[in-house]
């Protein structure tokens, strides 16, 4: 929890930066207010003093240590360090991966205050140690200068919503029981701690705070339920609550919203990204298309009635969750502003939807997909493709594809590949193994994409890597877990209680650890959405961290954390496995400056810029991802111009 000044850490080695920058000329300025940008996820911000011309220039400013890290040593689980602070009314708010919320000073990185909701940091979280971020609210029937007037609300992994005094950090004590509530009140079948959850920044409508929740996967058929609740953001009072599956349809949990909710502040509606229903891999006990699981859907923000929903996945056999958060935007179309939801998912697929009636904007086809061998299973007869944009990841994998670094690693690719089921995406999962491409991990995940409104493009990073997973008959699932728990065993091993099968899932990959499809396996993608077109797609991320001694360097790595956008036609993103916070240019995907970071960048960047005569300031928290590998640390970093 101390700041390093770094006058002397300039970047002039790493990218040749001249010694003297041009004094800045605008006097744009701009907050981050919301986790996403605004508070319909755009990720977009009006700033244009670090422009394309002079971006190369960045250096490090400031950088903040959180002290909050853990390796996955003294029985507690690795930190994943996935925040996008927020800057408000000249301070920033942050949350930490031990749930921790910090104030500091945008400009300097000072510490103004911390509060510590003390999380048992050795339970057993289906997540790691993780917190993406907070939310904010003014109470307009308060002062300047009265207690609790602004307010940082915090969803602790533990399942706590806690209210803060925005200026000195303490507990709102009208707020619940002394500033917090326990959100595990009133839901369903939860049966041990860590299996519900809250890891995203809430959302806040009017007067209220609303939260989704994580779920943990496949573990049985009734998992707690995934309602989405509206408390009063001054009493903590429960004011609604929307269940994304009927309780009356199936003995089924989950569908829960695990990742950030929009909000439409006009039209008083809020978005909301659910995910796949419980279990994940088989769904004999929830028959039909599982509605709304796997959807967006827009509530009422007053009374929590829906509105109107979309179905992504129907009947979800491959843990496909619309995991990003929905991004409100306007599309121009003959002269007028139709206003959309663009949302994303785990397939690939990029679904632009009217925000005012759900219906799509370039059309949608249901289409035959391949059908259940799996005992008791009736997948879904057909799936629902956008007519365009085309999808931002491929779809189908066979044998006849299979990649290694070596022949070696390519003919066990192809030899393992050849065993098991690929008829393209939505292949159900089988006894004998099918390839998921992509898989669980794959398409867009809660990195989201961000949307330029003048120039109409929409920016998402995609991962692109395949999935085995195989169903496991009951009486030889308590083997399969025995040996994962050893080691015998590789795989992600579940349960899935009252299904005929566990399962188990798995990276395809070859003897050397490298996936086996051909990179790039992660991708910065670029659609022109006046067109309903892929404009460009680059690999994102290198390999030169994970392998420093390989004389090969692969462009194109799995990633986690998306992009923002900037009037300057700039892009910022790190998210990919080397150490690097990167600038592209919109127009072309070009790379434009890297700036090296002290670990994995696995979160979302964000741009402020508090005067007209300072500085705009680029910050991204680096502080690595324990599960999927990067290089772990307690940082966040500021840049700027010098």
């Amino acid at each position: 929890m101390r700041v390093l000044a770094l006058a002397s850490l300039l970047l002039v080695a790493a990218v040749g930066l001249p010694l003297c920058a041009a004094e800045p000329t605008n006097d744009e300025i701009a907050d981050w207010p919301y986790y996403g940008g605004d508070a319909g996820g755009s990720r977009y911000s009006p700033l244009t003093q670090i422009d394309k011309s002079n971006v190369a220039e960045l250096k490090v400013v400031w950088e903040y240590h959180t002290g909050d890290l853990s390796d996955g040593s003294d029985n507690r689980r690795k930190s994943e360090f996935e925040t996008t602070p927020i800057v408000v009314d000249g301070t920033m708010y942050l949350s930490t991966p031990f749930n921790r919320v910090v104030a500091l000073d945008p400009e300097t990185g000072w510490e103004k205050w911390s509060f510590d909701p003390k999380i048992d940091l050795h339970a057993g979280y289906s997540e790691g140690l993780v917190n993406r971020g907070v939310g904010l609210w003014t109470d307009p029937g308060k002062g300047e200068g009265e207690a609790c007037r602004r307010r940082i609300f915090l969803a602790t992994i533990d399942a706590r919503l806690f209210a803060l005094d925005a200026a000195a950090g303490t507990p709102c004590t009208d707020f619940g029981a002394g500033g917090q509530i326990d959100l595990t009140r009133g839901i369903t079948n939860i049966t041990r701690r860590g299996e519900y959850e809250e890891t995203s920044a809430p959302a806040i409508a009017s007067d209220l705070v609303i939260v989704g929740s994580s779920i943990a996967d496949n573990d049985r058929v009734d998992s707690p339920s995934g309602v989405v609740r509206g408390f009063d953001a001054r009493t903590g009072s429960l004011r609604w609550s929307w269940n994304p599956i009927s309780e009356n349809i199936a003995p089924t949990g989950a569908g829960n919203a695990w990742s950030t909710i929009s909000v439409d502040i006009g039209r008083g509606l809020v978005f909301v990204p659910t995910t796949s229903p419980s279990p994940d891999y088989h769904g004999f006990r929830r028959p039909g298309d599982n509605k709304w699981a796997d959807s967006v859907v827009a509530l009422s923000a007053n009374t929590g009635e829906m509105v109107w929903g979309f179905q992504l996945v129907h009947h979800d056999l491959w843990d496909y969750d619309t995991a990003a958060q929905p991004v409100l935007a306007a599309l121009r179309r003959a002269g007028d502003e139709l206003p959309i939801v663009i949302a994303g998912n785990k397939t690939g697929n990029l679904y632009v939807l009217n925000r005012d009636t759900g219906a799509p904007v370039f059309g949608v086809e249901e289409r035959p997909v391949p059908q259940s061998d799996a005992e008791g299973e009736k997948a879904s007869p057909t799936q629902p493709f956008p007519l365009s944009p085309p999808p931002l990841v491929p779809q189908r994998l066979s044998a006849d594809d299979a990649w290694g670094p070596t022949p070696e690693d390519r003919n066990a690719c192809r030899a393992a590949m050849e065993k098991l089921r690929s008829e393209g995406i939505f292949t159900p999962p089988s006894l004998g193994g099918i390839i998921a491409f992509p898989g669980n991990l794959g398409g867009m995940n809660w990195s989201s994409g961000a949307f330029d409104p003048g120039r109409q493009v929409f920016v998402a990073n995609v991962n692109i890597f395949p999935m085995e997973v195989h169903l496991i008959p009951r009486d030889k699932y308590q083997e399969s877990e025995r040996a994962a728990k050893e080691g015998r065993f590789r795989a992600e091993v579940s349960p899935q209680h009252g299904t005929p099968y566990g399962m188990s899932r798995q990276l395809l990959m070859s003897p050397s650890g490298a996936p086996c499809n051909p990179p790039p396996w992660g991708s910065l993608v670029a659609v022109d959405l006046a067109q309903g077109t892929i404009r460009w797609n680059i690999p994102l991320g290198t390999t030169a961290d994970l392998f420093p001694n390989s004389p090969r360097v692969i462009s194109g790595t799995p990633n986690l954390g998306g992009p923002i956008i900037t009037a300057a036609g700039l892009i910022f993103i790190a998210s990919g496995m080397d150490n690097y916070l990167r600038a592209f240019d919109i127009s072309t995907g070009a790379e434009l400056w890297k700036g090296r970071l002290p670990a994995g960048g696995q979160a979302t960047p964000m741009t402020y810029r508090l005067r007209g005569d300072g500085k705009q300031f680029v910050v991204i928290a680096a502080g690595g991802h324990g599960k999927i590998g990067t290089k772990l640390g307690d940082s966040l970093v500021a840049f700027a111009l010098p």
